[in-house]
């Protein structure tokens, strides 16, 4: 297991249960293969009914945690708004928030770069989320659990999302490097779920977020997520800017350069290829 103050393991998290000032969610979405070819998001809330870490409450990222008035899926919405809305599902000053997940790690990943951009830094992923909780035959609870509202105040960090024009400007920069955390097939435009045209943005390299966990869904030894990030040339010094489908997936990538491997520059494009394959004005390569 790689070590870091933002990931905790099963073992830990097992102690720390029921301590007054931890706050435990299950973060789940689950992305199915829809008619047309692309994905259709399902909240992770039946699931949760059906077994949960005990103590969880759960959050509904499409529901809760994202831009309704958009017409993409999962927009993040105003850091005042997410900041209100985080503090009403029980996130605030002197709370330790853990971060877990089904079938995934990168859906708390996600919830994990979004408390980071509202300036909240008390909190650590699960590592192996809900599967490796299973697999070791630990406790499960199916009563639902709310936390009370607590106080949080926004310290923003907005720089760590971006949108289509700072990737844009970004293509041919020799100080960035931009990164496609989708799967290799995807990057090269030969299979997988498209999201409009076929494809990578123009100059980006690929680190897909599945190459980063194991089966147990636990994030692999970091000398090996060190080498899967040096081989394309993700240098510390470098700005980083990750993208995927839909902003989630690239915040596994984000989490593991900055949370894991040290990195001081890195920032997720929101939407992703969900608007950029779709506006025939931004570049895209192939092959």
């Amino acid at each position: 297991m790689a070590h870091s103050a933002n990931l905790i393991s099963t073992d830990d998290l097992a102690r720390q249960l029921g301590a007054p000032a931890v706050r435990v969610f299950d973060c789940t979405t689950y992305l199915k293969p829809g008619p047309d070819g692309r994905y259709i998001a399902e909240s992770g809330r039946a699931n949760y009914d059906k077994g949960h870490i005990p103590g969880a409450a759960f959050l509904d990222l499409q529901a809760d945690l994202s831009d309704k008035s958009s017409k993409l899926r999962f927009t993040l919405p105003s850091l005042e708004e997410l900041t209100k809305a985080f503090a009403a599902k029980g996130v605030g000053h002197g709370t330790f928030v853990v971060l877990y997940s089904h079938a995934s790690p990168v859906w708390a990943s996600r919830i994990w770069w979004m408390l980071r951009a509202v300036g909240f830094d008390d909190v650590a992923i699960l590592d192996g989320g809900l599967d490796k909780w299973k697999a070791e035959n630990r406790p499960l609870s199916t009563e639902a659990t709310t936390h009370p509202e607590a106080t949080l105040t926004l310290r923003g960090r907005p720089e760590i999302f971006v949108d289509k024009e700072k990737i844009k400007s970004a293509i041919g920069a020799a100080d960035t490097l931009t990164l496609n955390a989708l799967s290799h097939d995807q990057h090269n435009g030969t299979g997988g779920v498209v999201y409009g045209r076929a494809g990578r943005i123009a100059g980006s390299s690929c680190v897909p977020a599945a190459s980063l966990f194991g089966p147990d869904k636990a994030l692999k030894p970091i000398a090996d997520l060190r080498a899967a990030f040096d081989g394309v040339g993700a240098a510390p010094d470098k700005r980083v800017l990750v993208y995927c489908g839909g902003g989630i997936a690239a915040t596994l990538d984000a989490f593991v350069l900055t949370a894991l491997l040290g990195h001081k520059n890195v920032s997720v494009y929101d939407n992703s290829m969900q608007e950029w394959a779709n506006d025939p004005s931004l570049p895209m390569q192939t092959g």
